[in-house]
């Protein structure tokens, strides 16, 4: 049996309209499945001998590839466009990955957004596990190498063990389930935007993402996924640098909570008049 994902079972042939809305969406497999237009954003600083490796493996039914550059110094744009003719190609507002993917948000016309890094860690095939939990009814679709199913080549002990403490920080503080906190693979209806209102620039916008989506209400659903090792290059990543600064976010998500639910918390004096009125 044929399955249908984000469609409708209204004739598309019937009018204008509708034939104009079937144009913008894609069948993703041979079975007869279709989705929402899909934006891969791919936040990329001299990754030129890696994006081969990353490009190769992107379905071809995505809606359009955004690539931010970080002012690259070698052929990282030549090769994108080389890869991929129809890639836009943004250039980078500020230094860190959250710029970064701030900018290529920006940029993004589909309806369903995914992040994946430029260093050849993702498996681009993955992203229809992540699209087709978005359209079956989950708002922000989070990647977890330690869910059942996922894994990771590319983590030291002391890193595992890092993220793991951060995650349960997380989970405790903020009421989530997670299994992974500081993983750059997401995707999310660009609707989620609106609600999160990203403002950081490094590696904890990730952690950031994660802890607002929660505080936001918003319907999360983990993916498990396979992160591979950086094929060439080193990673810009600090494990005692990026992990304090990631706790600084979360510190910081709390105490706003904290603040919001005093702000929004009844006066008692205003309770017991309420009481005698009634």
């Amino acid at each position: 049996m044929s399955s249908v994902l984000g469609s409708t079972t209204t004739d598309l042939t019937t009018t204008d309209e509708n034939a104009s809305t079937a144009g913008a969406y894609r069948p993703i497999s041979t079975h007869l499945a279709i989705t929402a237009p899909v934006s891969v954003v791919i936040p990329a600083m001299n990754e030129a001998e890696n994006l081969p490796y990353v490009f190769k493996t992107l379905p071809d039914w995505i809606h359009e590839v955004v690539l931010v550059d970080g002012n690259s110094t070698d052929d990282t744009v030549a090769v994108a466009r080389d890869l991929w003719p129809d890639v836009k190609v943004v250039e980078q507002r500020g230094k860190g990955k959250g710029d970064a993917l701030i900018t290529g948000f920006e940029a993004c016309t589909g309806d369903i957004i995914v992040m994946v890094d430029a260093d050849g860690s993702a498996d681009g095939n993955e992203i229809v596990s992540y699209v087709s939990a978005l359209v079956s009814g989950a708002d922000f679709a989070k990647g977890s190498r330690f869910a059942n199913g996922g894994g990771t080549d590319d983590m030291t002990f002391i890193r595992k063990m890092g993220n793991r403490a951060l995650c349960a920080v997380v989970n405790r503080k903020f009421g989530a389930r997670y299994t992974d906190l500081c993983y750059g693979y997401n995707a999310f209806w660009r609707h989620c935007l609106d609600k999160i209102d990203l403002d950081c620039t490094g590696f904890e916008v990730e952690t950031l993402m994660n802890i607002r989506v929660v505080k936001a209400g918003l319907k999360v659903q983990e993916i498990p996924s396979h992160e591979y090792l950086r094929i060439h290059g080193t990673s810009n990543l600090s494990a005692v640098r990026d992990g304090l600064r990631v706790l600084r976010v979360i510190l910081r998500e709390r105490s706003n909570r904290r603040a919001l639910r005093r702000r929004t918390q009844p006066s008692p004096m205003l309770d017991t008049v309420r009481g005698e009125v009634s």
